[in-house]
């Protein structure tokens, strides 16, 4: 595997059918137990996603929807609401094979050395069963709000150490 820093581009239409990959890679063990058939699963998971981007794309209108790239190969997404009063981490995934390898933490280490250098708190909504909750939370994020499956999580740059900036684009 390639030791290449992951680099960004902005989604494109195109994109579509690897951002429904990705989203479907996050799902797949949530309906696991549920005992649907390959094209129940499909059709659920399409319906979810669409919806899930339409959402993204019109709330955060003014956010960076970007891909991850290593060695110019779409690995993952994340999607950026730079505010004047914070960050908002709308959404990171990478695809299975790309996880737990450290490839997310230097792209949030960098994303919190942005936030630092503005003076902004990051925020993130994590599932409460997500694995990476506890790469948020060794990272700093702290647990602010319970909102149902969810965890209202921030970083907030007054609590940390210094960070050399590194902006995600």
């Amino acid at each position: 595997m390639s030791t290449t820093a992951p680099t960004f581009r902005p989604i494109q239409p195109d994109d579509l059918p690897f951002l429904y990959a990705v989203y479907a890679s996050t799902r797949l063990d949530e309906l696991a137990p549920l005992g649907w058939s390959v094209e129940q699963q499909t059709a659920f998971l399409t319906q979810q996603f669409l919806a899930q981007h339409q959402y993204y794309q019109s709330v955060f209108a003014d956010a960076a929807f970007l891909l991850i790239l290593r060695d110019d190969q779409a690995i993952g997404r994340i999607y950026i609401a730079r505010r004047p009063e914070h960050i908002i981490l709308i959404d990171i995934a990478l695809l299975p094979e790309y996880r737990n390898q450290g490839l997310g933490t230097p792209i949030l280490e960098d994303l919190l050395a942005e936030a630092a250098t503005t003076g902004r708190p990051v925020q993130i909504h994590v599932e409460k069963f997500n694995p990476a909750l506890r790469l948020y939370e060794r990272l700093g994020f702290t647990r602010v709000d319970d909102r149902g499956v969810y965890w209202f999580m921030e970083w907030h740059p007054h609590h940390q150490g210094d960070h050399n900036p590194a902006p995600v684009v």
